[in-house]
């Protein structure tokens, strides 16, 4: 920079965080403005969100990670946009009472409207504008608006009175050529009430490239396309972070503007490193909350290890509280013992994970299940004194009782002391490519077609080939452009949401810390800033997250105690070490449990033959993008036959053998990784600390590549195979994708063993259980009573007189070893149930829980005798009473679906005449009966077909214990040589086969390039595997049919089975084939047999369901009805 040019520091950067605004992250705004700062041409940025100051803390990172000789002042702030019409404002804190001014003031503006929205007012930065640095930014329409003009001096006037020299007026550019008119208005303003003026560029966007972006994000904000946009596009793109040489040109007549924004950010001393956590402190009995936390863990270790504590774990409880009490952290422990007491108080399962697993301060005070000793576990990785971060306790509750524990928080810590964290949802590449097709005026069908062509929730940008799968032109300019801006759009906020359950609890106001906002749901408030702002802070957090699971263990434990009086726990069940469990596990008989129930979680359970608990630990770690990415897996499981057959396992080094012993010389876990690049790479445990803070970014920041030279090349240098390292660090890069940490893995194996020892044992209970914790886990309804049933499990309908709103074990048939399929016959032995289980109404689509339980049940007694009994008894509406006969729930009635729907339509509130009170009268003297009273004429009805009766079923209830929508189409299917799912098991390997079914799931895990599918027949289920050529052939298949033929090779290893398909049919039409009938029975024929009255059919016997079931042949339309009616496939990654 010439020695002339003044120095200038940037006041109005805005970023994406001013959400369809901005067109560059924090992170790109710093690092442009850092390399600015080398030549000496800005001196300092500050970040101006629209009334926010979401995007600070990232900002703030971005600088911090930057070479310590980085002469650049980064300064949070915020731009306040009025509802009042005053002219915009840019307000930065001069110390830490004016951070908290700040945030007080957003909170206020937040807490008046709807999430999303702030409504700030000029009263507002009056009350709380002290300790600001502010400067008020008067726009054009000013200069055209008589009325505002005039106004305009008694507004400075009274922001000058009340704020003094804290006071500046912007100069804003619009480099449209009436720039010094502009200038020279504002500038006679400022001058006459005594404002000095500020220069700002008020940049959008780190550079001119974004400018197009820019324009992008314009039309999605303004709902308008790029054609349509005109004026509301800025003139030029000239919205970029420029140097002080260029805004001194511009400012050539005001040079003081661009000094001042040095004077204005030299008084700007607030740091968002002041912001560290001040956790609520309760003393009990006068003792220090350290004290009460000593107390509370040695009394927690003498009932873990029986009275006597083990001198190891006594030195590891030792060092633990010394730590705990140098960092000040006593008082975070407490409040989550605290919240995990409430829950227990109130009955909720609930275990402690994620790094909190490694502490034994945690498994003494309950907050965790796994013992570290026994699993040999880091604490360091919990808490260190070379981490200068806090430590992360995740607790998991039951996820239908979750929200009793957070009202619980609120209740006790009030909303100005407790809040949710925030998660930013991102544009991905579906909703990237929507929006930019639609902003450049491409048809709805087409946006449609767009989306629709990408897999779930990918982060893998549009490409060419989704175009063309949508029907565009790849070529076309038009298209090349919505790809391109599509790409770029990717990552960027769309809003803020509350986080899954990060709670965020002060002992001073929150909302002195961050503004605080309400969500959309009722008497919950959450923050402006995620996990890893609050974590970059060291601001402690508790999450407090739901697990699907927990609910189910938590019934099945309630189910155990009241019909077997077993009374369990999960560390009890963890200590009943059984075979048969492990056996199961083996087979990968897991449809249902924890974790290793998907497709790709089974196909490797029959390889890795878990045997013990930490086998389960690694089988939960293994199947993630980190092991799979590094290239871990199958050299594991070579190790792992290895020992097995007790050849020697060798070791990269004599220095990595007791980091990787335990895995046999395999890198798993994400404590591994970082314990590699220390021995190995010769990392410190700050640059260790800063490559794990990398993995947990990577996927925002993608900074886990500076890393890659140092560790590969160290490595390679003290030794190590080239090959070895580049998969290490590969490992590494796959963690950022997901980190699975070894902690994390125990804690989730406990409740899989749990799961499994449930499933072995008890699969009566363990499917009631299941059903009564909807929707969770990774299988429909249909499926896992499908499976309870191939285990021997009797399930009984949903029937009005026996059913409750949740399924329930029911005495009678209860377990039949003649119902085990082939492949569980070894758990003949096993299995100790003696249960029916019977189906509950909440399977019913549609059903009002409410009217089943203040209704239906209450009145219920003996049992209904009739439909219009139980109308007249329980008062439900005929609605509900309809989705009842829907779901075929009066068998015990001696009705089925079709005679159930007669009768119900039947009912007319308006002709109550037993309620008159001659016929009450004689109804209670015994001359009448009630049922006597507006008797139905009867017909005749002709019988629903069976192939119906499964697809009402469906329609009702997702399932059906009648037949498999299958079975009604095999005459047809063995026509074409499609062979059935159980004659996989025989078929000779490595020939090409062809099967039909319903998809039930299609997974693509974590990096994979292959998809998984999962499709079910009358015999049982069978996995495709689908590979990249073939789902770009067969797309749209893969990703919308109902029912499938796929021809492929089957693979048959290690008891794993496998379709590779090359050929995949879309044959979801047949299903239309299961409606025999061309019209639904509906109204018009109701009224059409009302007119010729048959005998009473209460006088007539029932007829049972056939027992031998029909097929149907024929093509049906493409478009039946019945197509719909089986659930699509569940897609998980």
């Amino acid at each position: 920079m010439r020695p002339d040019t003044p120095a200038f520091c940037e006041i109005g950067a805005r970023t994406n965080f001013s959400f369809l605004e901005g067109a560059s992250h924090p992170e790109e705004m710093v690092q442009a403005a850092a390399e600015l700062a080398k030549t000496g041409e800005l001196k300092g940025l500050g970040i101006a969100d629209r009334n926010s100051v979401a995007g600070v803390v990232r900002a703030h990172a971005q600088l911090r990670d930057l070479p310590e000789d980085t002469e650049l002042k980064v300064q949070p702030g915020s731009r306040l946009v009025f509802s009042d019409d005053t002219p915009d404002v840019l307000a930065f804190p001069l110390n830490r009472k004016g951070w908290g001014n700040l945030c007080r003031l957003l909170s206020a503006g937040n807490l008046r409207t709807e999430k999303g929205s702030c409504l700030i007012y000029l009263e507002d930065l009056l009350e709380w504008g002290d300790e600001m640095m502010l400067a008020i930014v008067p726009d054009r329409p000013l200069l055209e608006d008589a009325q505002k003009a005039s106004d305009f001096p008694a507004l400075l006037d009274r922001l000058k009175t009340r704020f003094g020299d804290r006071l500046y007026m912007a100069l804003v550019p619009d480099y449209d050529g009436l720039d010094t008119f502009a200038f020279a208005s504002f500038a006679q303003w400022a001058a006459n009430a005594r404002i000095p003026l500020i220069a700002t560029n008020q940049p959008l966007y780190h550079h001119p490239s974004r400018r197009p972006l820019s324009d992008v994000v314009t039309a999605i904000r303004e709902h308008v396309t790029v054609q349509e946009a005109g004026f509301r596009f800025a003139a030029n793109a000239e919205r970029y972070l420029k140097t002080a040489r260029q805004l001194a040109a511009v400012f050539r007549h005001y040079p003081q503007a661009v000094s001042n924004s040095v004077r204005f950010f030299s008084q700007l001393t607030f740091s968002l490193r002041e912001l560290k956590h001040n956790y609520p402190e309760e003393r009990i009995n006068g003792e220090t909350p350290w004290e009460t936390l000593r107390r509370l863990t040695y009394e927690g270790a003498r009932e873990r290890f029986g009275g006597t504590i083990p001198p190891k774990v006594e030195r590891q409880i030792q060092e633990e509280l010394a730590l705990i009490l140098e960092k000040k952290y006593a008082p975070y422990f407490l409040t989550v013992r605290n919240i995990m007491e409430f829950a227990r108080s109130e009955d909720i399962l609930c275990q402690g994970r994620g790094s909190a697993a490694n502490s034994t301060v945690c498994y003494c005070l309950r907050i965790t299940d796994v013992d570290p000793d026994q699993n040999k576990l880091l604490f360091a990785r919990f808490l260190s004194t070379e981490r200068d971060e806090p430590p992360d306790i995740d607790v998991d509750f039951e996820h239908a009782r979750r929200e009793e524990v957070i009202q619980h928080i609120y209740k006790t810590y009030g909303k100005e002391h407790a809040g949710l964290a925030a998660a930013v949802t991102s544009y991905r590449t579906r909703s990237s490519g929507r929006e930019v097709a639609k902003a450049f005026g491409l048809s709805e069908d087409v946006q449609s077609a767009l989306s629709s062509t990408v897999w779930g929730w990918s982060t893998e940008g549009l490409s060419e080939r989704d175009a063309k799968n949508a029907g565009l032109d790849a070529q076309d300019p038009l298209t090349r452009r919505v790809l391109d801006y599509a790409r770029q759009l990717m990552d960027f906020p769309r809003h803020l949401t509350q986080h899954v359950g990060g709670f965020v609890i002060t002992r001073d106001r929150l909302d002195e810390v961050v503004p605080i906002m309400p969500t959309a749901m009722p008497d919950r408030y959450m923050i402006e800033w995620n996990k890893d702002d609050l974590d970059t802070l060291g601001i402690l957090k508790v999450d407090v997250l739901a697990l699907g699971m927990l609910t189910c263990l938590a019934k099945a434990f309630h189910l155990l105690k009241s019909h077997y009086g077993q009374e369990k726990s999960l560390p009890e069940i963890l200590k009943d070490h059984r075979s048969e469990v492990y056996d199961m596990i083996c087979r990968a008989d897991t449809i249902g449990v924890f974790q290793i129930e998907s497709r790709a979680q089974m196909s490797m359970l029959p390889r890795l033959q878990p045997r013990k608990f930490y086998d389960l630990v690694i089988e939960v770690a293994i199947v993630r993008p980190g092991p799979i990415q590094g290239d871990m897996v199958h050299p594991y499981l070579k190790r792992r036959e290895d020992e097995r057959h007790g050849r020697e396992i060798e070791y990269p080094s004599v220095e990595l053998k007791d980091v990787l012993e335990r895995t046999l010389g395999v890198p798993l876990f994400q404590e591994q990784a970082m314990q590699i690049a220390i021995v190995a790479a010769e990392f410190s445990p700050s640059e260790a600390d800063k490559l794990r803070r990398a993995m947990a970014t990577f996927r925002r920041t993608g900074t886990i590549h500076h890393f890659r030279d140092k560790m590969v090349s160290k490595m390679i240098e003290r030794g190590y195979d080239p090959g070895f390292a580049e998969r290490c660090f590969s490992q590494i890069e796959g963690f950022g994708e997901y980190g699975f940490p070894e902690s994390h893995a125990a804690s989730f194996a406990l409740l899989v063993y749990t799961s499994c020892w449930f499933k072995a044992f008890y699969p009566d209970v363990f499917l009631t259980a299941i059903l009564n914790s909807q929707p969770m886990g990774f299988y429909a309804p249909a499926q896992l009573v499908r499976d309870a049933r191939e285990h021997g499990t009797t399930v009984l309908p949903v029937d009005v007189n026996f059913s409750d709103w949740d399924s329930i074990l029911e005495g009678g048939k209860g377990y039949d070893p003649r119902m085990l399929s082939l492949q569980h016959a070894d758990m003949r032995q096993v299995i100790r149930s003696k249960y029916s289980v019977r189906l509950g109404f909440r399977l019913i689509k549609g059903l009002p829980e409410k009217e089943i339980i203040d209704k239906l049940m209450p009145n219920r007694g003996s049992g209904y005798r009739s439909i219009r009994d139980l109308w007249l008894r329980s008062g439900m509406n005929r609605a509900s009473i309809e989705r009842l006969a829907e779901a075929d729930a009066f068998r015990s009635m001696g009705l089925d679906r079709r005679q159930a729907l007669w009768e119900v339509r039947a009912l007319d509130a308006r002709n109550a005449s037993e309620n008159l009170p001659l016929f009450e009268h004689a109804i209670r003297d015994g001359t009448l009966k009630r049922d006597d009273l507006q008797q139905e004429p009867d017909f005749e009805l002709p019988e629903m077909p069976p192939g119906e009766q499964v697809i009402e079923d469906y329609r009702s209830l997702t399932l059906s214990l009648k037949a498999h929508p299958i079975t009604f189409l095999r005459n047809e299917l063995v026509k074409r040589r499609i062979i059935q799912m159980r004659d996989l098991l025989t078929a000779p390997k490595n020939r090409r086969v062809e099967i039909a079914g319903l998809v039930l799931i299609r997974q693509r895990p974590g990096t994979a390039k292959v998809i998984f599918m999962t499709l079910e027949d009358e015999t049982g289920v069978a996995n495709a595997i689908i590979r990249p050529k073939i789902f770009l052939r067969f797309r749209s298949v893969v990703m919308a049919a109902r029912l499938v033929r796929i021809r492929g090779m089957l693979q048959r290893e290690s008891g794993v089975i496998h379709v590779i398909a090359d050929e995949i049919e879309d044959m979801t039409h047949m299903l239309g084939l299961l409606q025999a009938e061309k019209r639904r029975f509906g109204l018009c024929e109701r009224v059409d047999e009302v007119l010729r009255p048959t005998a009473d059919h209460r006088d007539r016997p029932r007829r049972p369901m056939p027992e031998a079931l029909s097929t149907v042949k024929g093509e049906a339309s493409p478009q039946h009805p019945n197509a719909e009616v089986p659930p699509k496939g569940r897609n998980f990654h």
